[in-house]
């Protein structure tokens, strides 16, 4: 079967990989339909992605088939479509026993710590896979990046009374936004591409948006009454927008970093204290984000009209690829046919 494997930055080649056979106990195995191109493997093969050695097959946002099962396995059939939660934990230490399987000190991602999704079949622990029977193969393989959205905002217990600004309006921010939204609370979009902010709007027409200028924060205070957001989200991994978030949170509030990016997060530990921030990380998402975000999609309630800009055949992936990068292209989120 075919496989691509990026063999060190910016050089993807073609592999014949044997057919992963009968699963073992506990596994299924999966015929993959459909994968949707991360912020990961974008970074990955530009040589910028944290946790991640080479070569390396990519591919983690994923819509399966079915195929066969191992012994002991009942929550799928041959035939379910599914979509793939694609981190484990092969250690059950102190974070996974509290719950947080997405920490796990030893946690292993698909196509980051372990090859991926771009080959044409590939094993996997069948209780990291979720039936949607009935979705929209598309759609499933976007239901991790919409549940990485959804752990973010979990992660910043959301209030009545808080107003939200979302820094950068790619694939993540967006999630973040569709999630957020539900809450029933004020959002603003903040980006420095006028393309991006008009899909946000087309999107959810009752959010601000503000390009990012010399007068950001003063653009800020206009979107919110006169006041800064109490929750802010960076979505950009991004250490200059990181940075300035303690900038532009309120008083009292909480900023959650979505993204990352090798390096340092660097910041004035007077303005952090005197405004009594509470600075939190979001890491990927838990089983129960997947299931959230199921249950929303079927419900119609998250919209991802336009989302997939872009689609490339598996077999022209090694060289369609880096026409991801072009900003002449507008891509917010690039699907893989299978």
């Amino acid at each position: 079967m075919k496989a691509l494997v990026l063999q060190q930055p910016g050089e993807f080649t073609w592999t014949e990989k044997p057919h992963p056979g009968q699963p073992p106990e506990g596994y299924a195995l999966l015929r993959i339909k459909h994968v949707s191109v991360c912020g990961t493997d974008l970074h990955a093969y530009k040589g910028r992605q944290p946790f991640f050695t080479y070569p390396r097959i990519l591919g983690h946002e994923v819509a399966a088939e079915v195929t066969a099962i191992g012994d002991n396995v009942s929550n799928v059939t041959p035939g379910d479509l599914v979509s793939v939660e694609p981190y484990r934990n092969p250690v059950t230490d102190q974070a996974v026993r509290r719950g947080k399987t997405n920490c796990g000190s030893q946690v292993t991602v698909l196509g980051v710590h372990e090859d991926g999704a771009m080959q044409e079949y590939i094993l996997y622990p069948a209780a990291n896979l979720h039936v949607v029977n009935g979705m929209n193969p598309d759609e499933v393989a976007l239901i991790e990046p919409f549940a990485i959205g959804c752990h973010a905002v979990e992660r910043a217990e959301i209030t009545d009374d808080d107003t939200v600004l979302v820094i950068g309006a790619g694939p993540i921010g967006l999630a973040v936004m569709a999630l957020a939204r539900l809450k029933g609370i004020r959002i603003a979009a903040l980006d420095i591409n006028e393309n991006r902010l008009q899909y946000a709007k087309k999107l959810f027409p009752e959010i601000e948006t503000v390009l990012l200028k010399d007068t950001v924060v003063d653009d800020l205070r206009s979107a919110f009454d006169g006041e800064l957001p109490t929750v802010v989200f960076d979505a950009t991994g991004n250490k200059t927008s990181m940075e300035r978030t303690f900038e532009f949170t309120a008083a009292g509030g909480t900023i959650v970093f979505v993204g990352l990016f090798v390096g340092d997060v660097v910041f004035a530990d007077p303005v952090f204290h005197r405004k009594e921030i509470t600075l939190k990380a979001s890491r990927s998402a838990r089983a129960v984000d997947f299931r959230k975000v199921i249950q929303l999609f079927k419900a119609g309630l998250i919209n991802t009209e336009g989302y997939i800009s872009h689609r490339i055949k598996f077999e022209n992936l090694a060289t369609g690829f880096t026409g991801l990068y072009a900003p002449e292209a507008n891509v917010i989120k690039a699907i893989i046919d299978f």
